[in-house]
């Protein structure tokens, strides 16, 4: 196998945000069969802008912070999610980091850290948002779930003009308060999308434990947005009230 790699850094980024295009091409009888290109955005907590809110589905109150720090860190850039609730509200965290309408596969992959306590968690959810070529937004959302332990997916239960956004559970177990916390973690997340935005939700591996989800939904909505490739990061609390503090680091997206 050879891999072709391109490395580009547009003007908006920062150094520590390197985006890596392979293309890997196969000997065959003919020599001409290739992988498609894949693309690959590192270090997204660090080298973009990050926005947050409340997260409006939720009840009760939040407030959220950021920052990057040093320590924890791996790359030396971690970025810091904090949150104080009241009555088990969520604070969500967004970044737009690309465009890509042609893109159908996605990896995921990201560095965990939940301080302690982590008792004051409900849930922690990893999301990436694309819009395609047909002005419609794939939610791709995966939510690590304290109230049923499960890894959860999203779906639209309605219809894009319509939707009806609702998180359903899977057979994977997942509680982030039974995370080990004060350490790093590894999460990899592997989802596609088809043409109409049906979402195969494929599998999620926890330092190194895959669990399959394997499951198939629709979850395209028509939110009448601009062409983005976004992923959000939220921390929902559990209880009256409460707080909690995490932090991502090497936050990678690859699509093909």
């Amino acid at each position: 196998m050879k891999s072709i790699c391109t490395l580009s850094l547009p003007q908006f980024l920062t150094v520590a945000a390197l985006i890596l295009t392979c293309t890997a091409s196969f000997a065959g009888s003919a020599g001409k069969n290739s992988r498609p290109v894949t693309t690959t955005v590192k270090n997204i907590q660090s080298a973009y802008t990050w926005s947050m809110t409340q997260d409006a589905a939720t009840d009760g109150v939040a407030t959220g912070s950021m920052t990057l720090v040093s320590k924890p860190s791996i790359s030396g850039a971690a970025r810091q999610f904090g949150i104080s609730f009241q009555n088990s509200a969520g604070e969500r965290y967004w970044s737009v980091f690309d465009k890509d309408t042609a893109a159908t596969n996605f990896t995921y992959d990201v560095k965990v850290y939940i301080a302690s306590p982590s008792t004051d968690i409900g849930n922690l959810e990893f999301d990436m948002n694309q819009v395609m070529s047909n002005g419609q937004t794939v939610i791709f959302g995966v939510q690590c779930d304290g109230y049923s332990s499960t890894w959860d997916y999203t779906t639209n239960a309605g219809t894009p003009d319509y939707p009806v956004d609702q998180w359903l559970h899977s057979t994977a177990p997942c509680n982030p308060q039974k995370w080990t916390t004060n350490t790093w973690h590894h999460l990899v997340i592997n989802y596609s999308r088809d043409s109409a935005g049906n979402v195969t939700y494929k599998n999620v591996s926890l330092d190194g434990i895959v669990q399959q989800i394997n499951e198939t939904v629709p979850s395209a909505f028509a939110l009448k947005w601009a062409q983005v490739l976004l992923t959000n990061f939220q921390i929902d609390g559990m209880g009256a009230y409460g707080s909690a503090t995490v932090y991502l680091d090497q936050l990678t997206i690859s699509r093909w």
